[in-house]
């Protein structure tokens, strides 16, 4: 058997991060066992689902490298055939038009809350004959779901877990106007593409006896379920936005993490391979397994996503970081620009988390600084004396022929000493000028990143104060 499974996200809204971590799961689980990882885009909600959305879900996929096997399906376009399952299990006997009116429904929604239980439809329409149906109500579609026994699920993450059939209604599969509903599209579209392991959320459980039955209605397999325990707050509770329940966007353009670190951290929250916290893709491919997945809900922390994605940048080529943080930069930069960010990365990317750090943290290299200083304790750093110091070690500078780190500390350490000034007081205000910060990559790192010309020039542009 090859092994299918599917990511069937709805065009509503953004890529959320809990869907990101539900593709990345069924995306690794096909990959380890040499299967097809296929996307369907659950686009029935006409009203709701939007061409944007649907570019943002497959925009963020592929930003995680998350491509799916073989083209996208799209559930709206499979409506006649949807339908058309429901005409014959109604041929079949196993399906039935219900016409109970609009008043009907709502009495028996009135009396499951006067009693205290959840609302099922009664089964008045279950054997009874159309004849009997009053004008003016366009039937809705039923399944006859089993009203005795259980139903039993060996569910791969969250075990063996079961129900009584009492506990399921003769739900929906046509609606009144004659389209399908969300339960009978998604077993059809499953079934068609031979969809064999069925991985999501846990929120899901339930609908997973409905399809079960209905699979069985229709004499299909069964495929395997696996459900997986939501995403949670630090705090324990339900994910908001104010926790990280954004769209896969958002940390990619906000936030700035690389793709890498947000899958290996996605990997984590649900799945563990020992001590294993730095997965790389090829071993996350190799170890994936249902198995390994907890039944808890997991914790989103920003705080470990921001150590990975520390890793992942320290990890990166130094050209691909360059051009991820230039459209994130004031300054222009033309091919000295470019070359200087080139040059300094490697200083650069140990002080950065994120992107956004980087990015920020880098813009000294294409733009000097203005004065006063916006930073107040690179301000503090130029003294009254600062200026003319400072001209003076460019004065010292211009005409020096080794530019490289070590010979410039010692021609800086020579000129503080004939000064009889501790290198300090020297190395802060140089600092300050140059990078506009009391905080860089080595003062002599930048320095021979700047170049000559740029540094006795950004020397003497610290006016008296």
């Amino acid at each position: 058997m090859t092994v299918v499974t599917r990511f069937a996200p709805s065009p509503t809204g953004f890529l959320h991060i809990g869907g990101a971590r539900t593709a990345l799961f069924n995306w690794l689980y096909a990959r380890h066992y040499g299967g097809q990882y296929r996307l369907r885009i659950e686009d029935t909600d006409r009203k709701r689902s939007t061409p944007e959305a649907i570019e943002a879900i497959k925009d963020g996929l592929t930003w995680l490298g998350l491509e799916a096997d073989g083209e996208i399906v799209y559930q709206s376009e499979g409506a006649d055939r949807h339908a058309a399952v429901a005409r014959k299990l109604v041929e079949e006997g196993k399906a039935y038009h219900c016409y109970c009116s609009p008043e009907e429904l709502e009495e028996m929604r009135n009396s499951a809350k006067a009693e205290g239980r959840p609302m099922r439809y009664d089964g008045t329409w279950r054997d009874r004959d159309a004849s009997e149906a009053p004008d003016g109500i366009d039937p809705v579609v039923r399944i006859k779901m089993p009203q005795t026994g259980e139903t039993t699920i060996e569910d791969q993450v969250q075990g063996t877990v079961t129900i009584q059939n009492e506990q399921l209604d003769d739900f929906i599969l046509l609606r009144a106007d004659g389209t399908p509903t969300y339960m009978l599209s998604v077993v059809v579209d499953d079934h068609d593409m031979g969809i064999t392991h069925v991985i999501r959320g846990d929120d899901h459980l339930t609908n997973a006896f409905r399809q079960f039955q209905l699979y069985a209605a229709c004499g299909w397999d069964v495929p395997t379920f696996a459900h997986i325990p939501l995403i949670h707050g630090s705090d324990g509770a339900k994910l908001s936005k104010r926790h990280g329940a954004l769209g896969v966007e958002a940390y990619r353009d906000e936030m700035g993490y690389l793709p890498e670190a947000i899958n290996n951290y996605l990997l984590r929250l649900g799945w563990s391979h020992g001590d294993e916290e730095i997965i790389p893709q090829e071993k996350a491919i190799e170890w994936f397994d249902l198995d390994s997945c907890g039944r808890s809900p997991s914790r989103f922390d920003f705080a470990k996503l921001e150590s990975l994605n520390f890793h992942y940048m320290q990890e990166a080529e130094n050209a691909r970081l360059v051009d991820l943080i230039l459209p994130r930069m004031n300054g222009t930069a033309d091919e000295t620009g470019r070359a200087r960010l080139l040059a300094g990365m490697d200083g650069l990317k140990q002080r950065a988390k994120t992107l956004i750090e980087l990015a920020e943290s880098s813009e000294f290299y294409l733009t000097p600084p203005t004065f006063p200083l916006e930073i107040p304790k690179a301000a503090k750093l130029l003294k009254e004396d600062s200026p003319a110091l400072l001209r003076a070690l460019a004065d010292s500078l211009e005409n020096h022929e080794d530019w490289t780190e070590e010979s410039l500390e010692n021609a800086m350490r020579a000129f503080g000493e004939a000064r009889e000034l501790g290198f300090g007081k020297v190395a802060q205000p140089v600092r300050a000028a140059l990078t506009g910060s009391n905080m860089s990559p080595g003062l002599f790192e930048v320095m021979v990143v700047l170049g000559r010309e740029e540094t006795v020039k950004r020397l003497r542009a610290v006016p008296e104060t």
